[in-house]
């Protein structure tokens, strides 16, 4: 099971390291490098790990035809499918700028490459990370390609079942296993019901690699619980204003919610650090504070054999814990006791147990607090139900 995989800068992905969020810039600069400069400020102080854009040689991607194809819809940049295209883009000259940018503020920089000659291009850029897009998932040649790059690769895996996951990591592994595999729903906007967080704990039981979630939901509860669930990719559409014309600005965080978004993530990390039961030193207090003490419920006399007519319990809980109620009951006072004084041991004489002695702890140390019962969960301990007995008397 391969649970991280490394950068070439050294840096790690998976494993026990923090979620790696990252900005997908996608197209949404609208083909402006100053916009997208911009936009990689934006994101690194909102917080995130990485940026990703998107590269397209429409030659390459599209056919004659569909490049000539009218398209003048309200969200057109051209005439034409390949002019709307080409509009959105930006070169690789302006793109080695975004990434020199970039990893001045210390982000990763990577892309998705839409087709053989944008890859090659990317790969001349010297980035360190791949990105292919859950449409190529299906397109074995450009795995190969990718692949023989010997690169880290990020699969996002929309619009596929298994059959075809299992053939694009088959491709991949061919040339090596540092794949990070991505939860993906690729309806944009999703709706909250297709989203499927569970997938990634099948995807990575099935395939052993580190799984991701790249989330097209509107809002952050999902991202959120992905990262809560074990992913260790966070990827999130990024837009300067939602309102803009585009599809995937709709389906964007702005800044505010981008920031809102990685504050929430690193709150849930530090959430989960704890992984098994265990009483912190602020609970004690807590303890003391809130719960309770046997406490004497009347006056009552030295040699008094106690009942449970003559206890009760009571705040603070600096006292006896009512944990111990069973192994008071029947044992005989060694003096007098007031109403509502706290119970200790050292004011109790054994109780008669069939006949022989039921030992008792020793009185506390004068000054002392009585202590609490140590209810952490350390060690190799089984799991205790309550089938399995009474809890065993204070020592």
């Amino acid at each position: 099971m391969k649970d991280s995989i490394r950068l070439r800068s050294g840096r790690s992905i998976g494993g026990q390291q923090p979620c790696f969020i990252v900005a997908e810039v996608g197209n949404n600069h609208q083909g402006r490098l100053d916009l997208a400069l911009t936009m990689i400020r934006e994101a690194a102080r909102c917080g995130v790990d990485a940026v990703k854009f998107q590269k397209r040689d429409s030659a390459s991607l599209f056919t004659a035809a569909g490049r000539a194809a009218p398209y003048t819809g309200a969200n057109s940049f051209g005439r034409t499918y390949g002019e709307h295209r080409d509009a959105l883009e930006l070169d690789i000259e302006a793109l080695a700028r975004a990434k020199a940018l970039a990893e001045e503020l210390g982000l990763v920089f990577f892309a998705s490459a839409w087709d053989a000659v944008s890859l090659g291009q990317l790969a001349a850029l010297n980035v360190e990370l791949l990105k292919i897009c859950s449409a190529d998932l299906v397109s074995l040649p450009l795995l190969r390609q990718a692949g023989a790059l010997g690169m880290p690769v990020i699969l996002s895996t929309g619009m596929s079942g298994y059959p075809e996951i299992d053939r694009a990591v088959e491709q991949l592994c061919r040339y090596h296993d540092n794949i990070v595999l991505l939860h993906c729903n690729s309806s944009y906007p999703c709706p909250e019901e297709q989203i499927g967080l569970p997938v990634m704990a099948r995807l990575r039981q099935r395939y052993g690699l580190p799984v991701g979630y790249s989330g097209h939901e509107q809002g952050l509860g999902p991202s959120v619980a992905a990262v809560a669930l074990g992913a260790c990719v966070l990827e999130r559409h990024f837009t300067l204003d939602r309102s803009l014309p585009g599809t995937d600005h709709k389906a964007s965080l702005d800044p505010q919610g981008l920031a809102q978004l990685v504050s929430m993530v690193r709150e849930v990390e530090k959430s989960l650090h704890t992984r098994d039961k265990e009483v912190f030193p602020g609970e004690i207090g807590s303890a003391k504070k809130l719960r309770k003490s046997i406490v004497f419920a009347r006056d009552l006399p030295a040699g008094h054999v106690l009942t449970k007519a003559d206890l009760t319990i009571k705040c603070p809980g600096t006292g006896l814990s009512p944990l111990y109620w069973d192994e008071v009951i029947g044992a005989t006072l060694r003096g007098p006791a007031r109403f509502e004084q706290q119970l200790s041991w050292e004011m109790l004489s054994p109780a008669d147990d069939q006949g022989g002695a039921s030992p008792l702890p020793g009185p506390t140390p004068p000054g002392e607090a009585l202590p609490l019962l140590d209810l952490s969960a350390g060690g190799d301990h089984p799991p205790r139900t309550p089938c399995m007995g009474a809890l065993p008397k204070y020592s």
